[in-house]
């Protein structure tokens, strides 16, 4: 029971952030598509989808956690998660493309069953990925492909200690003026829970709508979905999430957000704060 509660953990922080539509200096909404460096900053936070969104050739673009708490009860278990720090580092190699690289420098996770109560911490997994776009920014409809694959760098119990991958296929569309609906499939490559040399499918989906309130600040609610097809037992997860952001200036986006789960599979609550930054 342990190992399936620190998978579900494991996969409810590998699976959280996401986007963020904004506005020019006029105020007027920009696709979430724009690449260009003299347009607001487009993110792949908070909640848990993507925007099709490349960073501008030549610049990197840094996008954290500043504060993450994650709390699960399952089978007489209770799981927690601390992440103080989590960043995602961009650079932009191509009008259409740019390469990131994600890891947390420090995680803790407790955890307490039948009166026993045990705590790891340490540094997180890595995970690396790329990002190509394929549509004309201009157009309503954009579409990107991210593959990436997680590098087991973190210790047994805070990660499996095996190599994973997948592809994510975020579709963005832009549906009135100040509204963007996001469409996320991705399709994983995972190691078993039980016998960590074999591997698995795994299915992961989000349906998102993004509501522009005013010039700067935009409202995100989101269904989330992960079907883990693991040989011991299928791990089933659903979540609704929510997110606000708040654009400070073209290269700088404040963020904070929760998602809740659905089901006894799904932790119950995940809070956090967020900063995106682009130089």
């Amino acid at each position: 029971m342990l190992l399936r509660v620190a998978a579900m953990i494991a996969l409810a922080l590998a699976t959280a952030p996401a986007a963020a539509q904004s506005t020019n200096a006029e105020g007027q909404a920009v696709l979430p598509s724009e690449s260009a460096a003299d347009s607001p900053i487009c993110t792949d936070r908070p909640t848990r989808s993507n925007f099709a969104c490349t960073v501008p050739k030549g610049l990197f673009q840094i996008e954290s956690d500043v504060a993450s708490w994650t709390r699960i009860d399952v089978g007489g278990v209770r799981g927690d998660a601390i992440v103080p720090v989590n960043p995602v580092i961009k650079y932009g190699v191509g009008t259409a493309t740019d390469v990131e690289v994600n890891w947390a420098p420090y995680v803790r996770l407790r955890g307490r069953a039948f009166g026993t109560a045990t705590v790891l911490d340490g540094v997180g997994d890595v995970t690396l990925r790329l990002k190509q776009r394929f549509t004309d920014p201009s157009k309503p409809v954009q579409f990107s492909l991210i593959p990436y694959v997680k590098a087991p760098t973190a210790r047994l119990g805070i990660g499996n200690g095996e190599w994973e991958g997948g592809v994510i296929a975020p579709v963005n569309i832009s549906i009135a003026k100040s509204f963007t609906l996001t469409i996320v499939p991705q399709g994983d490559v995972a190691a078993d829970v039980l016998n960590p040399s074999a591997r698995h499918g795994r299915f992961v989906g989000l349906i998102n709508l993004g509501y522009q309130m005013t010039p700067k600040v935009t409202f995100y609610t989101e269904l989330w979905t992960s079907q883990d097809f693991d040989p011991s037992g299928t791990i089933r997860q659903y979540s609704f999430d929510f997110a606000v952001t708040r654009l400070v200036n073209n290269n700088t986006q404040l963020d904070f957000g929760g998602n809740f789960g659905l089901n006894s599979n799904t932790p119950d609550a995940q809070l956090y704060l967020g900063i995106s930054t682009r130089f």
